[in-house]
């Protein structure tokens, strides 16, 4: 979708916010920027036959908390993935609706999580406390997978990571499970500091989401970002049973997220879980 700077945004409290979504107008920020070199078309395809939208797809370098960066693809605004894993998936394997891959964290599972506090990568305390509260309303769920919360800096033993990129825009990126484990990295971007705790508790639950397997809800017409149209294939994804197969206005995992969030798990998000895990 179309980016919009931040400050507009602010201005436009109807606009609707993507999980990777505001322009940096600092030409100095170099942190996760998206290359812009012309995407090949075997990924195009590969991207349009996993039935994820091949027009938002872009390569791009992913921040990690020391400061390196991995080469990736950037799907749909805040799902990362690399050549490997994109070709490691088929069209088969994709069932989700609520909606999700294949590609689901082996049960039962204890997931530790660690809250990055190193340098310019820190969470904020804001940052801090909606990380807890999101982690929160998955053990809220009972489910096969349990999270545990830790802060620090050593993330290397730890399942998965979050920390800040300090890009000044607002959202967040994550991955999907690869060998029965979470994707390690879940990036929040520095920008979600001007929202509430509950926005950012949205958006790290949403992060965390794809991380533990879920795609977006409205994959099919990215409603929740103002767009139509845009359907990702007709025969799509399979939906996990006892949930709507339309727009979910209340599910976490809408493509785009609005600026007053409560971070709660809408009621079909609470089922789809429950059914996963």
């Amino acid at each position: 979708m179309k980016k919009i700077n931040f400050l507009t945004l602010m201005l436009v409290v109807s606009i609707f916010t993507s999980c990777q979504q505001d322009e940096i107008s600092d030409s100095s920020a170099t942190q996760d920027q998206s290359v812009q070199f012309e995407v090949p078309k075997e990924i195009k395809a590969k991207v349009g036959e996993l039935h994820f939208n091949s027009n938002l797809v872009e390569k791009y370098k992913m921040l990690l908390p020391d400061g390196d960066f991995i080469d990736n693809y950037l799907i749909e605004d805040d799902i990362v993935m690399s050549e490997e894993q994109l070709f490691s998936l088929s069209a088969a394997q994709i069932t989700n609706k609520q909606y999700r891959t294949y590609n689901l964290v082996s049960t039962p599972r204890t997931i530790n999580v660690i809250g990055y506090t190193g340098g310019s990568q820190a969470l904020t305390s804001k940052q801090r406390t909606a990380l807890n509260y999101a982690l929160s309303n998955y053990n809220a769920l009972n489910l096969g997978i349990t999270f545990t919360l830790t802060f620090g800096t050593n993330y290397g033993p730890y399942d998965i990571v979050v920390y800040q990129n300090p890009n000044g825009e607002a959202g967040g990126v994550a991955g999907f499970p690869s060998s029965g484990r979470p994707y390690k990295y879940v990036q929040i971007f520095s920008g979600m500091e001007s929202y509430s705790v509950d926005t950012n508790e949205h958006v790290m639950t949403h992060e965390i989401g794809h991380a533990v397997g879920l795609r977006h809800t409205d994959w099919f017409s990215r409603q929740s970002c103002g767009q139509s149209g845009e359907s990702a294939g007709s025969d799509g994804a399979v939906h996990i049973p006892g949930t709507p197969t339309g727009y979910d206005s209340n599910s976490i995992m809408l493509a785009c997220f609005g600026a007053n969030e409560d971070g709660e798990f809408g009621y079909y998000d609470r089922i789809a879980l429950n059914y996963l895990y």
